[in-house]
């Protein structure tokens, strides 16, 4: 962690000393595709099992069947790590992406929406400015400036209006999505629109959502109201150029803040700390106002929800980390 600062470097070096001696079991249960493909495309499993093993993990990779992974996990004495995960149990932890590459959830609750940072009380004053700040260079680094993204983005930089309003569409036939949001996405367009404010209002639908209805409905709305404009540029593209980012609870909110805008959800994120959030379509006069009065830690929130909070599968300790995360669930008392 070149960037950490020395209260998080003491607090691993206390939780590593926590590391049990000898061997113990550990089963990874997973989407039968990594079960299915080569040792070489198995990503971040092949991290943490190469991490594991000579600190004396025994790993089994199993097939992760949501319908009878319970009945498996009560059945041993192992400590299991589910993919994707939503099961709360005494030796259980859930892995997922955590937004941004290389960053991954263990969480005991879940992963995104579900995960247990959202629970967590943040405290900028108890993060080191400094080491914050170069966090979150290192994150644009690796993402603004190469213009990532978890999704596929276009190359080609298109211009995008200064201090417009991006607002990023997930698709509502997502479960997690549906169940989560707090009012529709057309909804959250039509209150948008009937605000007061000049500003463009730019429109991307989600990477992987084709929905044809949706686009239909958004070209007749921006017929109407030229500040609606619809665009598949690149997201940074978008961010670079808005003033405000507003979205259910897209990975794109975390990548805002990256570029240090303002971050409107409407939705249940774990990331909710850092944003203003929309529980009812009335309030987003009151909502913006707020969030544009405000100067947001976006650095020092950032560093404690990722270092902090997730595993980097460029750690130099990854090994240690994940046990760190087994030991705090009191499996090795």
């Amino acid at each position: 962690h070149p960037s950490d600062d020395g209260r998080g470097l003491r607090k691993r070096r206390r939780d590593h000393a926590l590391i049990p001696k000898g061997d113990f079991s550990l089963v990874f249960h997973v989407p039968k595709r990594v079960l299915d493909l080569g040792w070489d495309y198995r990503q971040v499993y092949r991290h943490f099992v190469d991490a594991l093993t000579p600190l004396g993990a025994r790993c089994a990779l199993v097939h992760n069947n949501r319908e009878t992974a319970l009945a498996e996990i009560e059945a041993d004495a192992a400590f299991h790590i589910l993919d994707r995960g939503v099961i709360e149990h005494p030796r259980v932890l859930n892995c997922g992406s955590a937004y941004i590459e290389p960053f991954h959830y263990l969480d005991p609750v879940g992963t995104r929406y579900r995960s247990s940072i959202g629970q967590l009380d943040f405290d900028a004053a108890s993060i080191d400015p400094v080491a914050a700040k170069a966090f979150q260079a290192e994150l644009y680094a690796a993402t603004a400036a190469k213009r990532k993204s978890r999704y596929d983005q276009p190359e080609e930089k298109l211009d995008m209006p200064e201090g417009c309003i991006s607002v990023f569409l997930q698709s509502e036939s997502d479960r997690s999505v549906e169940e989560r949001l707090y009012f529709t996405m057309r909804r959250m367009i039509k209150a948008l629109l009937a605000r007061d404010d000049p500003r463009p209002i730019m429109v991307k639908p989600h990477p992987r959502d084709i929905d044809f209805e949706t686009l239909g409905w958004l070209l007749s709305k921006s017929k109407k109201d030229p500040r609606l404009q619809i665009t598949y540029a690149n997201i940074h593209d978008m961010l670079a150029a808005c003033s405000l980012a507003v979205t259910i609870n897209s990975a794109v909110g975390i990548e805002a803040m990256v570029h240090g805008k303002r971050v409107i959800t409407c939705g249940q994120a774990d990331f909710h700390h850092c944003t203003e959030v929309v529980k009812d379509r009335h309030a987003f006069d009151a909502a913006i106002a707020r969030a544009e009065a405000r100067e947001w830690p976006f650095a020092e929130y950032l560093f404690w929800f990722y270092r902090q909070n997730c595993l980097s599968l460029k750690s130099p300790t990854l090994g240690a980390d994940i046990l760190a995360k087994i030991t705090a669930t009191g499996y090795f008392d």
